[in-house]
């Protein structure tokens, strides 16, 4: 394509320079209003679906870092339910000191997150877990939608562990755990 500049007129010409294809630029000024309102219309609808596709991106990958909880298995935890030990269990505790106050608890095939502060346990479907060796990485469960009936909650100090207790809902069953107390590594400094 050529491009011309005239004092009469620009135009943009073809290589052919059939009269057919001249497009001439003049017109797409204020003169000619509906073309420049529509063309300005197209320019900000584009730039507003561009940024709201960079927010959308920024915020989901923020909001999902931050979620994200990564559990490590508690080994010499131990876990009752009505004063019985349960044939398959297991107990997790997030890797973030800051999120200590959460317990995950394998009950055989199901799956329940145990908030020791706010007093509240969670389900936790099978499908929410992603196994990542012995450990398990998930969002964090502690949403209103996803809560279990609970009750009777009692939390101690009982020497070498912490001991926590809560009578299930929907099992109508007294669940007990003991998380071990990590130890105190202060004289080795």
């Amino acid at each position: 394509m050529k491009f011309s500049n005239s004092s009469s007129a620009r135009a943009i010409h073809s290589a052919d320079n059939s009269s057919a294809d001249k497009i001439d630029l003049n017109n797409f000024g204020p003169s000619n209003l509906p073309l420049h309102r529509a063309l300005h219309l197209l320019r900000t609808v584009c730039l507003c679906m561009m940024l709201a596709i960079l927010l959308i991106a920024g915020a989901g990958r923020a909001s999902g870092d931050a979620e994200r909880m990564h559990w490590k298995p508690v080994a010499i935890a131990q876990v009752k339910l009505d004063d019985k030990t349960p044939l398959a269990f297991n107990v997790y505790q997030p890797e973030k000191k800051k999120d200590l106050h959460f317990v995950l608890v394998l009950l055989g095939r199901r799956y329940i997150e145990l908030d020791i502060k706010a007093k509240l346990a969670y389900s936790v479907p099978l499908t929410d877990l992603q196994k990542n060796g012995n450990d398990l990485e998930s969002d964090n469960f502690a949403v209103p939608t996803r809560l279990l009936a609970s009750s009777d909650w009692s939390v101690r100090d009982v020497g070498p562990s912490e001991q926590i207790k809560l009578t299930l809902g929907d099992y109508g069953r007294l669940l007990q755990v003991d998380l071990p107390h990590p130890p105190d590594m202060r004289a080795f400094y």
